[in-house]
């Protein structure tokens, strides 16, 4: 098995963090721009898109500050995604930093992928 690569992504969005925590830590938020659907167990998430199901394990959360999960296929690697809200103390300008992990081949793919997804969210909060 190939090792993966991490990456991190910075995302400028114009929202609150208290706002943008609620959309990436909760089953009904997450289901409004990550996936079709997404349903929790305790520490289990279930995200639903078209005809496929992936299953996570939330690793951590930090309350209006970030969410870290795990693919349950992952689950004996060190592989996790975070989505973290940062705000710039000066300019009080909130971005979201994305860390996932990728296969070498896959990662314009994937980084890609979470551009669609984060402009999924922006325009669910109306900060397009």
């Amino acid at each position: 098995m190939s090792s993966k690569i991490k990456y991190e992504l910075e995302f400028i969005i114009h929202a609150s963090p208290q706002m943008l925590y609620s959309y990436i830590s909760s089953p009904s938020g997450l289901s409004e721009w990550f996936a079709d659907n997404v349903n929790s167990r305790g520490e289990m998430f279930t995200f639903i898109w078209d005809d496929s199901e992936e299953e996570a394990k939330l690793l951590s959360k930090k309350n209006n500050e970030k969410v870290r999960f795990q693919w349950v296929d992952d689950e004996d690697e060190d592989y996790f995604f975070e989505i973290r809200i940062q705000v710039d103390e000066i300019t009080k300008d909130v971005s979201l930093m994305v860390t996932d992990f990728s296969d070498d081949d896959e990662l314009e793919e994937n980084k890609m992928l979470w551009e669609n997804t984060i402009g999924n969210l922006k325009q669910v909060i109306g900060s397009v």
